[in-house]
């Protein structure tokens, strides 16, 4: 999963790349201190890979990971070269979604750059250069494929599409929020990387004392949760400054740490659950005293399929799944005693993985 880092400049991105990546972004008092854009991988936390290491004495654990992508902050007229230009937007098309981090919080001594506080028109803003950055994509496909519409008519019905998309967006409506009604144009619609088309999670960046009741009393986050409702995206809140000092602890102090601000999460933790449910992902493990490993799906996704993430042969030459739930494999403590209660099930081609599945595949190339 690779996650694209937006907003305006003094909102916390690079804070919060920081903090979520252990790099060393710059973060300053003032725009545009991001030059070139930061890339940092994560790694998903997840405690039933420690439980299935321990009981399977694996001597490799590998967790699925985040790849986070943070760009330069966008200002009005970053898509005709205001600020740092463009060009910085094309860092963030072939991510599978865009974390859009919003000012949630008032502070004196950190500029803003439109001089007051207004997270719907930060996030207006922000959306609207993405229409314009979207708007020149298919301006250019739509001339490309108007030229290739004379010798070759069956161009006609991706022309329309593009031409639907051009006048939705000119109206000031993202891509995601255009429909089609045939698979076939909608997937035609993901080939184009388009940036309002990718689904968006919005960072609330709140002070530490609106972090126990998740934001709540904050007018601000209420705003942005509105916003977000209709535009059918995730919202989730953290305290930048606060996950930048989590960061610097080890496991046990860091739950103490939430523990006394009243949070039972992490930011960190919070984004990507909020990630996996708006692409609709889940993770089935595998395990034995090689490696221990999370591997992420579709949810939807049926064992065949699933397979074929470790390998294309497991799918071509898929014969069954062994399958056993890891709540029943943590409780009960081994394979052979799930086994003895009859909950290690042999699955076939047309079984749904689910969340959370510890699973042996048999295959034969």
């Amino acid at each position: 999963m690779k996650l694209g880092i937006v907003g305006l400049p003094n909102v916390g991105k690079s804070t919060l790349f920081n903090s979520m990546t252990l790099g060393k972004a710059e973060a300053a008092n003032y725009p545009f201190c991001t030059i070139d854009p930061n890339v940092g991988v994560v790694a998903v936390p997840d405690k039933r890979l420690d439980r299935l290491t321990s009981l399977y004495n694996s001597a490799k654990t590998t967790p699925a990971v985040i790849e986070f992508v943070d760009i330069a902050g966008l200002v009005k007229g970053a898509s005709k070269g205001e600020g740092l230009g463009n060009k910085f937007l094309s860092h963030i098309r072939e991510v599978d979604a865009i974390v859009h981090v919003v000012r949630c919080f008032e502070d004196a001594n950190v500029v803003h750059v439109d001089g007051s506080v207004d997270p719907v028109r930060d996030i207006e803003t922000i959306n609207l250069e993405l229409i314009f950055s979207d708007l020149e994509i298919l301006e250019r496909r739509i001339a490309k494929t108007t030229k290739s519409l004379m010798g070759n008519k069956s161009l006609k019905k991706a022309l329309d599409v593009l031409k639907k998309l051009q006048e939705g967006l000119e109206k000031g409506i993202c891509a995601r929020m255009i429909s089609f009604d045939d698979p076939d144009d909608a997937a035609f619609v993901d080939t184009l990387d388009l940036l309002t088309s990718k689904p968006v999670l919005y960072a609330a960046n709140v002070a530490e004392d609106d972090l126990a009741d998740d934001g709540a009393s904050n007018e601000n986050v209420q705003a942005v949760r509105d916003y977000a409702a209709k535009d059918g995206s995730e919202v989730f809140v953290l305290c930048a400054k606060i996950e930048e000092e989590i960061s610097e602890l080890d496991n046990d102090e860091k739950e103490e740490f939430l523990s006394a601000l009243g949070v039972s999460s992490s930011g960190l933790d919070r984004l990507i659950k909020a990630s996996y449910k708006l692409l609709g992902l889940i993770s089935y493990l595998t395990s034995g005293p090689d490696e221990t490993r999370a591997w992420t799906i579709k949810n939807g996704t049926k064992a065949p399929q699933a397979a074929g993430k470790i390998h294309t042969d497991f799918e071509r030459g898929f014969i069954r799944a062994e399958v056993v739930a890891f709540d029943d494999l943590d409780r009960l403590g081994s394979m052979p005693a799930a086994k003895e209660q009859g909950l290690v099930r042999s699955e076939g081609k047309e079984y749904v993985v689910k969340d959370g599945d510890v699973i042996l595949f048999r295959f034969n190339v």
